[in-house]
Formats: structure tokens, C-alpha cells, sequence
């Protein structure tokens, strides 16, 4: 088990690094880019930019998030504040599904009055954000299977950049051909994209703020393995959620007629659910199966 938390301890720094980075450059950009906005009078730069800070505000959630799931538990905190990351990785989806909104929108509106676009300095700026954005979703690549918040971040940036390369795209096509439809057409394709992206975010965190079980636990798998372990006839009132967007909590009631197994059995078993499930903070409540004092939670309605 200490090898699992020194572990968390040097993923957390990579990512307080990787949020100190992607806020600067950030915060860089989107001053560059509202000045060149202004100096080229062009609606679509400005916006980019006010989108653009939105993905700071994103990223500030994120890093918030991630160093407030590290607290202490507290007397009325008693999980610390993990659950802080689920709460953030659901907002980012929410933000993120709302900026696309907008953006198609825009997009939408853009087809009946279409607006020159001042191609060169649009395309200059838009490759600068698909830099900024690129290398900071970089950052953020490796842990994203693995923790919805650092998802959120991932998306958000993947998303950014997509939308500036679809600027570029959309700005070249414009200097070449003339057709001003071409930029709605690439942002809404982008917008599409991106939505489908979050979707899944925003299910996965909806799903772990109501306490579902998991993706990538399940259910009955979990219980047929506690079922199975020597001594136990009866497994009830199971539950297995997320107490943040890495760690899972798991309570039980084992059956074990012929009394309790002892510390080694209970230390062995959190081991194993550890190891088979990811399971990382077990509490087990053995009973003997007495028929004169069962078990109120026994049956399976009952919470």
C-alpha cells in the first residue's frame, strides 16, 4: 500500500507542474490574442480569446480540484475532500458542452451574414493556439485514462486545439477559394467532434457524483470473488463507489458462521480487492449469520 501512495504523491506533482505550465501559457495566449483581436478588428479573435479564458477558468477547477483532493480528512470532512474532484470534472463537462454551444451557435449565425475573415493574422494567431493548446492536452495525455478530472483538462485543451487547427484550416481554404462559408462549416464539424468527446465526460462524472459503481469495476464480478473466499455463505448490503476521481471505496457484509476469520484474513482480502479491482479503501463487516439477530441491510432493496 505505500508504494500506491508514493506513487499518487509523484503523479500529483507531475500535474501540479503540468497546470502551473498550461495556466501560463494560457493566460499568455489569450493576452496576445485580445490585442491582435483589436489591432485586426476581428470578431473571431476576440471570441477565440473570451473561449480561451474559459479553459484557464477550466484548468484553475482542474488544479483546484486536484490539490484539494489531497486534504487531510477532517472531524466533518471524514474522505478529506476528494469527492472536490468529481464536482470539477462534472463542471468542466458542463463548461465545456456550454462553449460549444456558443460556438455553434456562432457558426450557425455565421452562414446567413457571413464576415471576412483578415486571413493572415487570423491563421498566425490560431497556429500559436494550436502550440499553447497542444503542448498543454500533452501534459495532461498520460493521466487521462485514469482520473476524470485530468480528463477534463485533457479535453478542454484537445478541444481548443482542434478548434484553432479548424481556424487555420478554415483561414487558408478562405485565402485560396474566396468562400466565406468554409469557417462556419469547419467549426461546426469541430463543435460535433467535441461534443461527442464530452458526452462520455460528462455520463462518467454524472454516474460517480450519484455513487455509481465505477467504469472498469464490476459489480458482480466483485461480489461472485467475495463469495468465493473460504469460511463466507452469504455476501449483502455490498457497495462500491468513488470517493474521488482515482479512488475507490468499497463496505461489505461478509456472512461467516463460523465467527470471525481474524486480522490476516481481513488485511489479505482489502489486499486482494486492491490488487483484482482497484479497490482502494475497504471496510468489511463480518456476522455469523444468527437467526435471531439478522441483519437489517440483508436483503438487496434495503439501503
Amino acid at each position: 500500500m505505500t508504494h500506491h501512495h508514493s506513487h499518487h504523491n509523484h503523479s500529483s506533482s507531475h500535474y501540479n507542474r503540468a497546470f502551473a505550465i498550461g495556466i501560463v501559457l494560457n493566460i499568455g495566449f489569450v493576452i496576445v490574442e485580445t490585442v491582435y483581436g483589436f489591432l485586426a478588428h476581428s470578431i473571431a479573435l476576440l471570441a477565440d480569446a473570451g473561449h480561451n479564458s474559459s479553459d484557464v477558468l477550466s484548468l484553475v477547477l482542474a488544479w483546484g480540484a486536484s490539490l484539494l483532493s489531497q486534504q487531510k480528512p477532517t472531524h466533518r470532512y471524514t474522505y478529506g475532500l476528494r469527492g472536490s474532484s468529481i464536482l470539477v470534472s462534472l463542471t468542466n463537462a458542463i463548461l465545456l458542452l456550454l462553449a460549444m454551444g456558443a460556438i455553434g451557435l456562432e457558426s450557425v449565425q455565421r452562414f446567413g451574414y457571413p464576415e471576412p475573415i483578415a486571413g493572415r493574422t487570423v491563421i498566425t494567431v490560431a497556429v500559436v493556439g494550436i502550440l499553447v493548446n497542444t503542448i498543454t492536452a500533452l501534459l495532461f495525455m498520460s493521466g487521462r485514462q485514469h482520473d476524470l478530472n485530468i480528463r477534463g483538462a485533457f479535453l478542454h485543451m484537445a478541444a481548443d486545439a482542434g478548434v484553432s487547427a479548424g481556424v487555420v484550416l478554415a483561414g487558408i481554404a478562405i485565402v485560396l477559394t474566396g468562400w466565406q462559408w468554409v469557417d462556419p462549416v469547419v467549426s461546426l464539424v469541430v463543435v460535433v467532434v467535441v461534443v461527442i468527446g464530452t458526452w462520455q465526460l460528462l455520463k462518467d462524472s454524472l454516474n460517480l457524483a450519484l455513487n455509481a459503481v465505477p467504469e472498469g469495476i464490476e459489480p458482480l464480478a466483485v461480489r461472485t470473488f467475495l463469495e468465493e473466499r473460504p469460511g463466507v455463505t452469504q455476501v449483502h448490503d455490498l457497495h462500491i463507489w468513488a470517493m474521488s476521481t482515482t479512488e475507490t471505496a468499497l463496505t461489505v457484509h461478509l456472512v461467516m458462521p463460523e465467527g470471525h476469520p481474524g486480522d490476516d484474513f481481513l488485511q489479505q482480502l482489502c489486499d486482494q480487492l486492491h490488487r483484482h479491482f482497484g479497490v482502494d479503501h475497504s471496510t468489511i463487516q463480518i456476522e455469523v449469520g444468527d437467526s435471531l439477530h439478522i441483519c437489517a441491510l440483508a436483503p438487496d432493496h434495503i439501503v
